[in-house]
């Protein structure tokens, strides 16, 4: 692939002590994401500064004059790529010079650093269409920064969707769902209803619901094994909850069996 130079990724792993500042007064002509790990670093745009910490990003956006570096007394373990004016869509892109956003939910965390790690080896291995790996991984930070910004939802919250679709056929406890985000179990059923409006038992029965009708509708699964597959443990119960959010029993919507 022949790849100019303005439209590069490129990409690194630091872990810098305190003598380390990058000054940039007149900016770049590309953009610079990081994300940090853990310590503590700083950013200054104009009279603006950002610290950053552990779960963090930071975006600098192109022709930004800026500096940044560690705090005094501190290291700073982070990740970072640059990535060409032209690269990403422009509706993900930030518009303000420096954009922070802090990353609360343990498995967007995840998903960020996992994706860091993709752009690290494909950029440092350079295979077969390993700018189009970058590219993907480095597209997939941006739209979890930009969903992280407009979720509106308590962090806890989150966390809570995100265990119940991971293990979405498995049987659940208030209470542990509770101890896994740091809350009680009454506190976490008061403030999941308050921003979903549904409670934890109807969010993962309607999850459970959409994902039968999908395997209904596209594998060759009849309504019980369906149902077993996405978590019901009782047929009746499925045939209920299926006929409330679709509307119509499993068997009439599959017309399988």
């Amino acid at each position: 692939m022949d790849t100019h130079l303005h439209e590069l990724i490129i990409a690194g792993h630091f872990h810098e002590d305190d003598t380390y500042s990058i000054k940039r007064p007149n900016g770049m002509d590309d953009w610079l994401i990081t994300y940090t790990i853990d310590g503590e670093g700083y950013f200054r745009v104009g009279d603006k500064e950002q610290r950053v910490t552990s779960g963090d990003v930071a975006i600098v956006k192109a022709n930004t004059p800026h500096q940044y570096g560690t705090p005094e007394g501190m290291k700073w373990n982070f990740v970072w790529a640059h990535f060409g004016n032209g690269l990403m869509d422009s509706n993900l892109l930030p518009t303000a010079g420096l954009n922070y956003q802090h990353v609360e939910q343990h498995a967007s965390r995840e998903r960020i650093q996992q994706a860091f790690r993709r752009i690290l080896f494909d950029f440092r291995e350079q295979g077969h269409n390993w700018h189009e790996l970058c590219l993907g991984a480095l597209r997939e930070i941006f739209i979890l920064f930009a969903r992280q910004q407009n979720s509106g939802l308590d962090p806890r919250v989150e966390e809570t969707l995100h265990l119940l679709a991971e293990n979405m056929n498995h049987t659940f406890r208030i209470e542990e769902l509770a101890s896994k985000v740091g809350l009680s179990g009454s506190r976490l059923s008061h403030l999941f209803k308050e921003q979903t409006g549904d409670s934890i038992i109807e969010a993962l029965n309607r999850m459970r619901v959409k994902q039968a009708a999908l395997l209904l509708t596209h594998t060759n699964l009849n309504a019980t094994e369906a149902a077993d597959n996405v978590g019901f443990q009782n047929y009746n119960h499925f045939t209920k909850q299926f006929r409330k959010y679709i509307g119509m029993t499993p068997r009439h919507f599959s017309r399988k069996d």
